[in-house]
């Protein structure tokens, strides 16, 4: 979708520590991309930071851009363009600012607003993990196709977005969110506080029982491998935790939404440690009150990026189931399943392509109208 639209969109996708501008046209970025500091504590510098940001974009284009539009963390009104309520990595917008009316008056631009977690589902799907796991099954001669997929961010929070049948679900109240979910070792604390970056170094330091160090998921990813000095088992524990709760959440999700799962953010680069506690919760047993046991995923859950998981994925149980009353037989595959993967995209390029997909998809349909 819109892979050959010479329209021109202006993207940002705002981190609670920077901001990153950029232009797409035809799915692709035409300038460089313009990194600057978020300001998030202070209003008027985040504010000045966001206009100065967007007029150096265009000050690089050669011709006009259509419209404006990012992706901004947490809850808020963004079909008014309205930001405010919990938003931990922004926390001068809490008591509300009309972000998207700001800055269609400074710059004199429609400006579309959608969380990042949602815009980076969008991106995957038309852009991403969807096209390109469908492609993989229909080359390996697979009838199975999908259209939902749930994706998530893992970074300074934990950002989800949800896509069914290829169409982002924003809800009612553009609230689809994950981080307020129950931790599942503290059930009175968000899970989010067990997945974000800050998870990984307060549970680094408590099993190294150095509380106090400095380290950045990056070194501890280090540690881990035995590149850096420092407690390597404490490390790749923080980073099976992290797995752990939130293939909790994802299971949950999954069990509603019956699809696809892609991950992206810079944490994944400690995938090895990750994903097999991940997968192990997905794939866990759940009980019922007689003590009968069932998957806690009702769907069987493949780990995509392996490419022999991949092959049973496409193969499913293939067999044939003869028609009652005739001689007739049909091809069933009884096997339900979804897979996880991690983003091709990454978050950054898949929260642009979600953006600029649907800044046009909205322009598009107002000359419906």
């Amino acid at each position: 979708m819109y892979t050959f639209d010479n329209r021109v969109v202006i993207t940002l996708d705002a981190g609670g520590t920077n901001l990153v501008f950029g232009a797409m046209q035809a799915n692709q970025f035409i300038v460089d991309p313009i990194t600057l500091p978020s300001n998030a504590s202070d209003l008027d510098k985040c504010l000045q930071t966001m206009v100065e940001g967007f007029r150096q974009v265009i000050g690089r284009l050669k011709e006009q851009p259509v419209a404006i539009s990012f992706a901004f963390p947490g809850p808020a009104d963004y079909p008014n363009g309205i930001i405010g309520g919990y938003l931990p990595n922004f926390p001068s917008f809490r008591e509300g600012v009309a972000l998207g009316p700001y800055l269609e008056y400074k710059l004199g631009l429609p400006v579309f607003i959608n969380n990042d977690g949602d815009l980076f589902a969008y991106g995957e799907a038309l852009g991403g993990a969807l096209p390109e796991v469908n492609a993989r099954l229909e080359k390996l001669g697979s009838a199975k196709r999908y259209g939902n997929l749930l994706g998530y961010t893992f970074g300074t929070g934990f950002g989800m977005g949800m896509v069914v049948d290829r169409k982002l679900n924003r809800g009612d109240n553009s609230c689809v969110e994950t981080f307020c979910l129950r931790h599942k070792k503290m059930p009175d604390i968000i899970v989010e506080d067990g997945v974000a970056v800050r998870a990984v170094k307060r549970v680094y330091g408590e099993l190294s029982g150095d509380r106090d160090h400095k380290f950045e998921p990056k070194e501890i990813c280090e540690i881990a491998d035995g590149k850096r000095a420092g407690d390597a088992e404490a490390a790749r524990a923080a980073f099976a935790e992290l797995g752990e709760i939130a293939g909790d959440a994802m299971a949950t999700a999954a069990t509603l939404t019956d699809g696809l799962v892609v991950i992206g953010g810079g944490i994944t680069a400690a995938r090895r440690y990750i994903m097999p506690a991940l997968l192990r919760e997905m794939r866990s047993k759940i009980h019922q009150i007689d003590g009968s046991e069932l998957d806690r995923v009702q769907m069987k859950v493949y780990d995509l990026d392996d490419e022999e998981e991949f092959r049973l994925f496409a193969r499913g149980d293939q067999c044939t189931l003869k028609v009652y009353g005739t001689d007739r037989y049909v091809a069933y595959d009884p096997q339900k399943r979804i897979g996880v993967m991690i983003s091709k995209l990454g978050a950054s390029r898949a929260i642009s392509v979600g953006a600029y997909a649907f800044a046009l998809s909205q322009l598009d349909a107002q000359q419906q109208k």
